[in-house]
């Protein structure tokens, strides 16, 4: 199917809804990330807090990934599926009207979310710290989102439902179910309310949601931002359909099961522990199967990746994605586990996957998007894309990289003994050997937030309609 600029822009299609999230996926990012370079220096310098609450470490955190993962993720998502759903089922967006209200009440969940954590107004469960009005105006939005998407699906004009949004489509009904189980409480006050379920049981709902809030809303999301975009980008069809739908139906199959994971060695039953470790590392087999499937699309074009950068950036999520797939299921073998657990290994972990995978695949599927949708022949600048491309990598490594070290090192010197039973090292001497790999994260950080910036400035010339700075020159 031809995807080129000119032909998007079509009265069959509604882009204008694409529009307003791909920009806000930007604006969100921006944010994001220079939230998570501010509590990341003050991990360094605790100063930077300035003796205030609202910008204390404990507060500032669960905005950075809540910002991350919904405001810019989510609006990456929900931007992209609905400009893949319309050119993959040939037809007009379902509902137009509802899918701005899915628009304007995400942004203004966005909001209230950014008001209340600072507030320390929080449920305190990972991923999920919205208090209950603000969960309730969640699941509305998202029952709509979905109602606008399947509806789409459901007046196509093509025979078969395109693999991408197989996985667009997984995604949103799996989160609808992770959100609304996990939301269940009891309010006391306007913004006050407690989980129905108590002690273990509520630790393993959290977590059978945390998990999956990674597997489904980053990992299935994105991957069906990957079986469009990767294609287009190449000039080339998925390198195995058939391989792709094995991927969807092994990865929903299995997923679901690994979230006991986060809870090695609590109050959690011994067996579930050990039944979370065997489905993770389940779980490596498809996650591969759909990163080489990814990566071997570029299979008689690979001679692009030394002149698009735009290609750079998808197929380098893919190899963050395919790194961090690995690494997660052996950090859930009980054993390493032991040593990893409540370490800054976790950490590099996590942004191996949200800064390799998830913001580079949604970066580079934005450069391929923004054009067609306002209608503009290409990007402004290629030459400040590749410059986005490396800072990008680099920032990513290094901070893994760092976040790596200082984990090893936390969990090594956290188990070391004296002769006489006693702790070698203090919690003290500890942070204190953690200072130069913080400063090392910071760094990785800001050339991340470096490249942002520089796609901020490449998107607003490009949508003034600026004469591309670097058109090739021809007689």
């Amino acid at each position: 199917m031809s995807d080129s600029p000119t032909s998007v822009v079509n009265p069959d299609y509604d882009m204008s809804v694409v529009r307003m999230f791909s920009i806000m996926a930007l604006v969100w990012g921006l944010v994001a990330m220079t939230v998570g370079v501010y509590i990341a220096a003050e991990l360094c310098w605790p100063e930077l807090n300035l003796g205030l609450p609202w910008t204390s470490f404990g507060r500032l955190r669960p905005l950075h990934t809540n910002a991350a993962i919904f405001a810019f993720g989510g609006c990456a998502l929900m931007g992209t599926s609905f400009y893949v759903v319309q050119r993959t089922c040939q037809t007009r967006i379902f509902a137009p009207g509802l899918a701005k209200f899915v628009f304007w009440g995400w942004q203004a969940i966005i909001v209230a979310v950014a008001i209340t954590l600072p507030l320390g107004i929080t449920r305190s469960k990972e991923y999920a710290e919205q208090e209950w009005p603000i969960t309730i105006a969640i699941a509305v939005v998202w029952v709509c989102y979905a109602i606008v998407f399947f509806g789409t699906i459901a007046r196509r004009k093509t025979s078969h439902i395109y693999v991408a949004n197989w996985f667009y489509g997984g995604f949103i009904i799996t989160v609808a179910l992770l959100h609304i189980v996990n939301g269940l409480s009891v309010p006391v006050t306007l913004w006050k309310s407690y989980s129905v379920f108590a002690g273990a049981r509520d630790a393993m709902v959290q977590w059978w949601y945390g998990h999956n809030a990674v597997g489904f809303f980053l990992t299935a999301g994105f991957l069906g931002m990957m079986y469009y975009f990767v294609p287009v980008q190449a000039g080339r069809p998925v390198y195995s359909y058939r391989l792709s739908i094995v991927h969807f139906w092994a990865l929903i199959a299995v997923y679901m099961w690994a979230g006991p994971h986060h809870l090695m060695y609590t109050a959690l039953p011994d067996w579930t522990q050990s039944l979370g470790m065997v489905f993770s590392l389940i779980l490596l087999a498809p996650s591969w199967g759909g990163m080489i499937n990814g990566v071997m699309t570029l299979s008689g074009a690979w001679d692009k990746l030394r002149t698009d950068p735009i290609l750079r950036f998808l197929i380098v999520a893919l190899s963050f994605y395919g790194m961090s797939t690995f690494e997660g299921p052996m950090m859930a073998i009980k054993s390493v586990n032991a040593l990893a657990h409540y370490t800054n290994w976790v950490i590099g972990h996590v942004h191996s996957g949200t800064l390799g995978w998830v913001s580079m695949i949604s970066i580079g599927s934005l450069y391929v998007l923004i054009p067609r949708v306002f209608d503009r022949e290409c990007m402004y600048s290629t030459r400040l894309i590749n410059v986005h491309f490396w800072l990008s990598t680099l920032g990513v490594v290094l901070y893994i990289a760092s976040m790596w070290i200082a984990g090893l090192m936390q969990g090594l010197m956290w188990r070391a003994y004296n002769s006489d039973g006693t702790l070698s090292y203090t919690f003290v001497e500890v942070v204190k050997a953690l200072h130069p790999f913080y400063i090392g994260r910071l760094g990785g950080g800001l050339l991340f937030l470096s490249g942002m910036v520089l796609m901020a400035y490449n998107v607003i010339r490009t949508l003034q309609n600026v004469e591309p700075a670097d058109r090739p020159v021809t007689d």
